[in-house]
């Protein structure tokens, strides 16, 4: 998979998002996380303002904030005319309106914007893609890899879903995946087949429900030890 420019529609979600998505507790946030495929998403942000040791990669980190800015600019009002077009598949109960769930986003990647330059200078943001990260073995204690793996199963094979768990329990000793729908808010039919091919290789995986539904049906995440 190879990153193009214009193929890119940046969309990041919030600190609290994370939290919910993928369960975490006080005592993982101590943890030394990867954000795997977070994009503009504040979770590196707001963690490091909390204390926390983050890294996030993703192949959006190749470009410069003020190009991240224009893209996210161009992109905006598709994103949320296909979530208008298609609002019967979401739950419109914490985030109550489109409109709603724009500003939030905005918010979310705004805080991005602003941390990103000096986040870059720090390490904490990398420039890196699935299902190759520049990473050591073990170098993680928690990797996370929200709305990516499992999301895209019309555009990324089971090959490279396969390949790219491989790649993430080689540089972490536990790994979340959230959410486990495909874009139509269907169940991806990789779940199966991942589960069964980490649990040949002796990996201690669960499905766990969280504390999260945005998209219909889409409130379990899969743990991965």
């Amino acid at each position: 998979m190879t990153i193009k420019y214009y193929d890119i529609k940046p969309w990041g979600r919030s600190f609290d998002e994370y939290v919910r998505m993928f369960n975490l507790t006080s005592a993982d946030l101590k943890r030394k996380i990867l954000g795997c495929g977070d994009g503009p998403a504040s979770f590196n942000a707001e963690l490091t303002e909390r204390g926390g040791n983050i890294t996030s990669v993703d192949p959006i980190y190749y470009f410069s904030a003020d190009q991240i800015r224009q893209k996210i600019s161009e992109t905006y009002d598709d994103i949320i005319g296909q979530t208008r077009k298609n609002r019967d598949q979401f739950v419109w109960q914490e985030i109550g309106s489109v409109e709603e769930l724009g500003r939030i986003r905005m918010s979310a990647m705004a805080k991005f914007l602003k941390d990103f330059p000096e986040g870059m200078m720090q390490k904490r943001y990398i420039p890196g893609e699935l299902p190759s990260l520049p990473f050591g073995e073990k170098e993680f204690d928690l990797a996370l890899c929200s709305h990516l793996l499992f999301l895209y199963t019309d555009n990324l094979s089971l090959e490279f879903h396969l390949r790219s768990l491989e790649e993430l329990c080689r540089v972490s000793n536990e790994v979340r995946i959230f959410p486990l729908l495909d874009v139509n808010a269907n169940r991806s039919p990789y779940v199966d087949h991942v589960v069964e091919f980490l649990r040949a290789g002796k990996r201690d995986v669960t499905e766990v429900k969280v504390a999260y539904e945005f998209q219909k049906g889409g409130n379990t995440m899969l743990k991965i030890c």
